[in-house]
């Protein structure tokens, strides 16, 4: 390691998934790497923390799909077990159970879609409503998660596209709008449809298996986030937290020289940002640095979304069939996920009573009500789904409110999102809003652009040996195949046809 490199400084905004990704590669690389976090503790949107009777809490559950190859890679390095088995899931409406799904991987393996379609057990959905989706394997083909196909498609909502492609109303109603609800957290008419094909391709549609997963045995905070934390420490990053980013220091070489925390100036080689659009947007209000880029300016064109997050303790054992269940229908705009953590997390395994995470995406009209009136509505959605929860009383209560939470991929948002590398030469985005090609969603998407904007310190600084970034499984034979023959097409239909409306 050379004594240039030790002097080299490296600021990280935000201790997600994206800045603890780019943190600790950096620390092993032997930069000096400052870890700035706003909050007080690590972690991000899954920190977790103890409430005042001493339970364990965190801000929703976050569940790792098959195709997280990078974060599973990074578990095996930091030596843990954090996670269950691979886990069923059920899908409830007022009505009751909707459908089950299987582990995937345990099947034998049919050609992508037809595994998600033949597996997965529907309830009530008739045949015919299913098959109505078969069209609409023209867009997923069509969409190869370019620049352009995100263009095409980005302007459109996800309502729009299964209208277009002729998705009955009812399979709409009952499996893609639910998935949107939980997937990309708004209605299909407040998603892009662009958003809406990558993040179906990445978690169900791309191969058979993808829609399998496990859950974190605890909180993520102290699963995960605290040993790797620990690692960061002993590679030699520096991690603070209580420290909100007020402005940047630039010179002008176009290049960032400081990072400024309030009265705090934290000198910087370089700088990476990784945290969401609500907090990015909060940083570039107060600094009068981006605020003269219009790169920045317009991030006040995107938004976030709501989250509730509530946590109950019932006074008995309750039998609950499956550990994590998504459900649609109780209200029009909003989804909502319960999770048995008596099944998932270590800590409440042989506990007498249940406990029960119960979390609210586009929670917008119960943000703002007493947490009384919370607790009440979230026990009686319970009892729809499983009517033992009746006669069940609540004991103890959590219920975290996050405005503006997470990524709200609405219609035209794509055009005012950020590149990893930006109109500053040493500084760089990261984050599950990044435009990046690398396919990955969420989480995963989170630490994959962390390792990309880690990687694009070390290609500007020109010290150490960049991450590897393991790649999302190639498309299967006859996907490649139908893309190669729709490109064609499109490039003669291009130099034929005139180009009245989108790429």
């Amino acid at each position: 390691m050379s004594e240039a490199l030790r002097q080299k400084k490296i600021v990280v905004v935000g201790a997600g998934w994206a800045g603890l990704g780019a943190t600790y590669h950096l620390a092993k690389q032997g930069y000096q790497v400052t870890l700035l976090e706003a909050g007080s503790y690590p972690g991000g949107l899954v920190a977790g923390w103890k409430t005042k009777g001493g339970r364990s809490t965190e801000a929703g559950i976050h569940g790792f799909w098959y195709p997280y190859r990078n974060i599973f890679a990074l578990i095996n390095e930091l030596g843990i077990n954090p996670f269950t088995t691979w886990t069923r899931s059920s899908q409830y409406s007022p009505i009751g159970l909707e459908a089950e799904s299987p582990i995937f991987q345990d099947l034998p393996r049919l050609p992508t879609p037809l595994g998600t379609f033949v597996y997965t057990q529907f309830q009530r959905l008739p045949l015919v409503d299913r098959l109505s989706a078969l069209p609409l394997l023209y867009a997923v083909i069509d969409f190869d998660n370019s620049d352009a196909a995100w263009r095409r498609y980005d302007f459109v909502t996800a309502r729009e596209l299964f209208k277009q492609f002729g998705v009955s109303q009812r399979l709409y109603k009952e499996s893609f709008e639910p998935m949107l609800l939980v997937g990309l957290f708004a209605p299909g008419e407040q998603c892009s449809a662009a958003a809406t094909l990558g993040m179906l391709y990445f978690f169900i549609l791309a191969h058979q298996a993808d829609f399998d997963v496990v859950w974190c045995r605890g909180t993520v905070g102290e699963k995960i986030f605290r040993p790797w934390t620990e690692k960061i420490e002993q590679a030699g990053g520096k991690i603070l937290t209580n420290r909100r980013v007020t402005d940047l220091i630039s010179d002008s070489n176009n290049q960032i020289t400081g990072v400024v925390c309030g009265d705090e100036v934290f000198t910087a080689d370089a700088a990476i940002f990784a945290v969401g659009i609500n907090g990015m947007k909060k940083i570039v209000s107060g600094s009068p640095v981006l605020q003269s880029r219009a790169e920045f300016r317009n991030l006040s064109n995107l938004g976030g979304i709501d989250v509730l997050a509530t946590r109950l303790w019932f006074d008995r054992k309750i039998n609950i069939p499956r550990p994590s269940n998504a459900c649609f229908g109780f209200d029009s705009t909003t989804g909502w996920t319960f999770f048995d953590l008596n099944a998932l997390h270590d800590e409440y395994k042989d506990e007498p009573e249940t406990v029960v995470e119960v979390d609210f995406y586009h929670a917008n009209q119960f943000i703002a009500l007493e947490d009384k009136e919370i607790i009440s509505i979230v026990h009686n959605y319970l009892t729809t789904c499983v009517p033992a929860f009746r006669e069940a009383k609540v004991i103890d209560s959590s219920v975290i409110r996050l405005p503006q939470a997470v990524t709200h991929f609405a219609p035209g948002s794509y055009s005012h999102m950020l590149p990893a590398k930006t109109s500053f030469s040493n500084l760089f985005m990261s984050g599950d809003w990044i435009i990046n090609r690398h396919g990955s969603w969420s989480q995963e998407k989170a630490y994959v652009t962390g390792l990309e904007a880690a990687n694009l310190a070390i290609e500007y600084l020109q010290e150490g040996v960049p991450a590897n970034i393991l790649p999302v499984e190639e498309d299967e034979g006859h996907i490649q195949v139908a893309r190669r023959i729709n490109q064609t097409v499109r490039e003669v239909g291009k130099s034929v046809l005139p180009n009245f409306w989108l790429p």
